[in-house]
């Protein structure tokens, strides 16, 4: 089924890099002429749109593979980038328990991998890393704006959203006030930056991630449109790639807005590849935590003893990695939620009867 949503690669465009031997682009499965063997890949590149993905690809193809036997496959190139195509496309993939690495020049398209995991889950939590948040709940119309059919679906499974990297200078303020309303996330840039580490819990927490390279500042990322003088640098972005493939939650992950175009001296194609290559080290190194497993999760209860309750806490003994228990019943579709991902700072915290604004969030959204 899947060669009906795919174009081949053309392999002449790499035939340079062929004596590359040791190299990622002679280490992975490539769809050329038929379609690779998937019974055991578990990660798929896609490029949304030919001329850029294969640019990106020249990049990744030169870097290291230090991966072992994980199995990748890159399938080449969606046929059509229209959301209707896209959505099919990827929801095979999800199904068939394969990973797929997007690479799309619109930011648009992300609301194709919203709705592929729409249909296949009862609730999504989702991580969005730009310098704006392209929502507004006044505005139908502007192309500016478009997560509005995501958050304003009445059919819609977003359990959970959090922005990263946002820019106040860029962030409108019926958008902000409506995540306060439903209890979502929102981390500008100057927190982010303060402290990357504590992204992680953020993005461990997710079902599917997409990373607008806007976020990152022009002086790193010049080959995309209306690039911003702020943002990350690119060691920043690549440690929160990581991240996203270190998370066994996480079943997709989306990089858009490279435009090759407007990329001079290729720095932007490379930064791209750097970000694909530090999700892949992420995604090779899962520890398979939670959700896949409760075993090895070692029970931390807090007292609360000037509220006459505790809250419970565990933590991996394979990962090091910290999780919130909700202390209420939660729905049989939220169980895969019960669990907050959390750092040890948080659990410091709630041992002086504190917690985290993000937490109690978390907390309300059973409610």
């Amino acid at each position: 089924m899947l060669e009906n949503w795919l174009r081949p690669l053309n392999t002449e465009k790499f035939s340079d890099l062929e004596i590359l031997k040791h190299q990622f682009g002679n280490k992975i499965n490539k769809f050329e002429q038929e379609l690779p063997d998937l019974s055991k890949a578990k990660v798929a590149l896609i490029g949304l749109g030919e001329e850029d993905a294969d640019a990106v690809r020249r990049s990744l193809y030169q870097l290291s593979f230090p991966f072992g036997r994980l199995k990748i496959a890159d399938l080449g190139n969606a046929r059509k980038t229209d959301l209707t195509f896209l959505i099919q496309l990827i929801k095979e993939l999800l199904d068939s328990k394969i990973v797929p690495v997007l690479i799309g020049k619109t930011s648009q398209l992300v609301v194709a991998q919203y709705r592929a995991h729409q249909a296949c889950q009862h609730s999504i939590n989702y991580v969005h890393i730009d310098e704006r948040i392209p929502f507004h709940p006044k505005d139908e119309d502007n192309s500016l704006y478009y997560l509005n059919p995501i958050f304003k679906s009445n059919r819609s499974k977003l359990f959970n959203f959090s922005a990263l990297c946002a820019q106040s200078h860029f962030m409108d303020a019926p958008a902000i006030q409506e995540l306060e309303h439903r209890n979502f996330d929102c981390f500008r840039l100057g927190t982010v930056r303060s402290n990357v580490e504590e992204t992680e819990p953020v993005v461990r927490d997710a079902d599917f991630l997409s990373f607008n390279l806007s976020a990152l500042r022009q002086s790193e990322a010049p080959g995309i449109d209306n690039a911003s003088p702020s943002g990350l640098f690119s060691e920043e972005a690549c440690k929160i790639a990581r991240y996203a493939g270190m998370s066994d939650k996480l079943t997709s992950i989306g990089f858009y807005g490279f435009e090759k175009g407007r990329d001079r001296d290729n720095q932007t194609r490379q930064v791209l590849a750097q970000l694909i290559w530090y999700f892949l080290d992420g995604f090779y190194n899962r520890k398979n935590d939670f959700p896949n497993s409760m075993n090895g999760l070692v029970e931390y209860i807090v007292d609360f003893k000037g509220h006459d309750y505790h809250i419970t806490f565990w933590k991996s003994t394979k990962s090091g990695r910290w999780w919130l228990q909700v202390p209420t019943k939660t729905k049989r579709k939220l169980q895969r939620h019960r669990l907050i991902p959390c750092s040890y700072e948080d659990y410091l915290k709630a041992c002086k009867e504190e917690l985290p604004e993000r937490l109690w969030k978390a907390l309300k959204r059973f409610e």
